[in-house]
């Protein structure tokens, strides 16, 4: 039997692969022989996948419910996935940051303009009754959300606003106390914390932490403080840079403020979240005005953050 050359040639690179690790190519041969062949639903574990639904109560459209969280946590991490190429890009220019950026926001974007299929794809009635079962559990409770918030910016940024002015010097770890999902996390009657708050806090205090100590240097808002002071910045870069301030300050939060009004509004009273949480003061844009790269915007525009696509929204729910 006689081999093309380019069989040949693999032979030969795998040869040389091998020794360089002190392995024998011809034991990997006999591993490759007897191995089967890959199959899709092996590779992304389809069976598992399939299975992680598990819904409390009897309800079907609850099930609607946890794969849709499920998928927004997936996103959640491809976006983090693009974080961390960012951050450790060595060295990093505007072209590479950018592109990663535009990933970013086409996730969120997909997540945004999705999550109309949840809202509408699940009956008021079965929600009002199966989320009762899901108490203290709440949607804020996404660490991979707040860690996408801590690389994208600088932690001061992340401090609800009326703290900001007396905590810009202060530590990370005094900083952390006073972030802003904190105070919407908040029993309604008393103003403690709520159980939802405290189980987060407990489970991701120190991750939060140690993730804002890193990046102090490597957040989006410092790397491109860096390559603008060295005249390497885009208008691209910048473009990106304001439309995920845009996605994530203003779209992602607006959508579920509209499904909270939908859902959980009732006259004369409100219905509380599941966690207990302020979503009334928690979720509109222009309450928190939280603005990742404030410098890339017009004074006019930081005070209306998020009006105009307030008023847009509310006039169609």
């Amino acid at each position: 039997m006689h081999f093309t050359p380019e069989i040949e040639e693999r032979l030969a690179q795998l040869q040389e692969k091998y020794q360089a690790m002190g392995q024998d190519m011809t034991s990997y041969l006999d591993g490759l022989l007897y191995a089967d062949f890959l199959t899709y639903w092996d590779y992304i574990h389809l069976d598992t996948l399939l299975s992680l639904q598990n819904p409390k109560t009897p309800f079907p459209d609850e099930e609607i419910f946890i794969i849709y969280h499920q998928i927004t946590e997936l996103y959640f991490k491809l976006v983090l996935h693009e974080c961390r190429q960012i951050t450790t890009a060595l060295p990093l220019n505007a072209e590479f940051f950018a592109a990663r950026l535009k990933r970013i926001n086409r996730y969120f974007e997909a997540l945004t303009q999705s999550f109309e299929i949840m809202v509408d794809g699940m009956e008021k009635e079965q929600f009002l009754k199966f989320r009762m079962s899901l108490l203290p559990a709440s949607g804020f409770q996404s660490g991979q959300y707040r860690m996408i918030e801590i690389y994208a910016t600088d932690f001061i940024n992340l401090v609800a606003g009326d703290k900001r002015g007396s905590l810009k010097n202060a530590t990370i770890e005094e900083q952390f106390e006073c972030l802003y999902w904190k105070f919407g996390a908040t029993e309604l009657s008393t103003g403690k914390k709520t159980l939802t708050l405290k189980q987060f806090e407990r489970k991701y205090a120190s991750t939060f932490i140690e993730l804002g100590k890193a990046n102090i240097h490597h957040n989006f808002n410092a790397l491109y403080k860096q390559l603008k002071s060295s005249s390497q910045s885009t208008p691209e870069l910048e473009n990106e840079l304001r439309q995920l301030d845009i996605n994530v300050n203003v779209n992602w939060p607006l959508v579920h403020f509209k499904s909270a009004v939908r859902y959980l509004h009732r006259e004369p009273d409100e219905i509380k979240a599941t966690g207990g949480t302020n979503w009334q003061k928690y979720l509109p844009p222009r309450f928190q005005k939280r603005i990742f790269y404030r410098g890339l915007w017009k004074e006019e525009e930081v005070e209306n953050w998020g009006k105009g696509w307030v008023e847009k929204t509310l006039s169609t729910i």
